[in-house]
């Protein structure tokens, strides 16, 4: 069984409906697919794939409301079934691990062809594991500035989890992460491949595993929303910066260009793959489909035991971080770096902030106005 976990950094991007579309693609080739839905803070992908609204899901199972057979259901479309995410139940955004393990687990145990698990947007430690249940997950980017600086962001996140999954509580290179987690914003600057050889020096057996890992580890990248065939090229320069600042090799599946059929098949409740067979979006996801089958389903070394990975609340590029200037920064000066941004679209997002800046105090000046008016017309009466 080949498990790809699908999932994109930030949202809008396109991520379930490629997760969607690529499932009945494959089941159209005589595969046996399961779709789950694991953006568990905003579960939708039953819209997209064109089912009612699920009573049973991931989140009834993890209350105990549902045995994990029930929840699997039958799809409209050959060979692919789905589980649902339940997002209207709390807490289901951050699993605790013993119920993160027991999805792994089960999931694990499965009898399908693929596994293609839509994971939430963010860098969530259980998303990260959820990707990291396979070598060959799928990254979905677009060629804007922030799609481009999240999925990078999101792929150095998965790096140090996987450094953490490594390098154990008591060995020496752990120690050595924790003492650069005093300071993050040196850290944030400390390209992978340059800290692999602090890490060999004082721990030379588990950075050798730690390489053997990374050697193993083969995401693949999507390139969704583009416009123009200048944008295609944005893909080899995000893996040109995956190679040299993460030590990474990234596979490219393909691009797949903006089609305005995507949002008539929405509303016409079906997969635009169903919808709309010759489509520009559909035959680009046929493409990836076609890829996916003449692959070879990898693993990581029998060692690697994701459900084992210690709990902890460092993340070098953490959600919360992804959020501050000074942070964000250093991932910008490694994308500018290799060419993956250029200047002009710094600069361009730069003016398209400023100007969304100036419009909101326009707007917070006028609220403003209205209340204190309000107030003096209060007072009068």
């Amino acid at each position: 069984m080949q498990i790809i976990p699908i999932a994109s950094g930030k949202g809008g991007v396109g991520k379930s409906l490629l997760s969607a579309n690529l499932a009945i693609a494959l089941g159209q080739a005589g595969k046996k697919v399961l779709l789950i839905d694991l953006d568990l803070g905003s579960s939708n992908l039953h819209l997209v794939i064109g089912q009612t609204s699920p009573k049973k899901g991931i989140g009834t199972y993890l209350t105990g409301q549902s045995a994990f057979e029930d929840i699997i259901v039958p799809t409209d479309y050959e060979n692919v079934y789905f589980i649902a995410g339940d997002s209207e139940i709390p807490g289901l955004t951050s699993l605790k691990a013993g119920k993160k393990n027991d999805l792994i687990r089960r999931f694990q145990s499965l009898n399908y062809d693929y596994l293609i698990l839509d994971l939430g947007a963010g860098t969530h430690l259980t998303i990260l594991d959820m990707f990291l249940l396979s070598p060959q997950g799928i990254l979905v980017t677009a060629p804007t500035v922030t799609a481009t600086l999240n999925g990078y962001l999101f792929l150095k996140n998965i790096v140090f989890r996987m450094m953490y999954n490594t390098f154990k509580k008591g060995s020496p290179a752990y120690y050595k992460l924790e003492e650069l987690k005093k300071d993050p914003t040196s850290l944030q600057k400390l390209y992978i491949p340059k800290l692999f050889e602090t890490l060999i020096q004082i721990d030379p057996k588990n950075a050798e595993l730690f390489k053997k890992r990374m050697d193993e580890f083969h995401p693949r990248m999507v390139l969704n929303m583009i416009d123009d065939p200048k944008d295609a090229d944005r893909a080899q320069r995000i893996r040109h910066s995956c190679q040299e600042f993460l030590g990474m090799n990234i596979e490219h599946l393909g691009v797949v260009y903006r089609d305005t059929m995507q949002d008539k098949a929405l509303s016409s409740r079906l997969p635009v793959i169903i919808y709309k067979p010759q489509s520009l979006i559909s035959q680009a996801i046929y493409r990836i489909a076609d890829k996916i089958i003449h692959s070879a389903t990898l693993k990581f070394d029998d060692a690697y035991d994701i459900t084992q990975a210690a709990e902890t609340s460092f993340q070098a590029a953490s959600e919360e971080a992804s959020d501050d200037f000074g942070q964000r920064m250093s991932y910008v000066e490694e994308l500018v770096g290799s060419g993956a941004l250029t200047m002009g679209e710094l600069a361009e997002t730069i003016k398209q902030q400023q100007f969304e800046i100036t419009s909101l105090r326009n707007e917070n000046l006028l609220l403003k106005k209205k209340i204190v008016n309000a107030i003096k017309m209060g007072y009068k009466v």
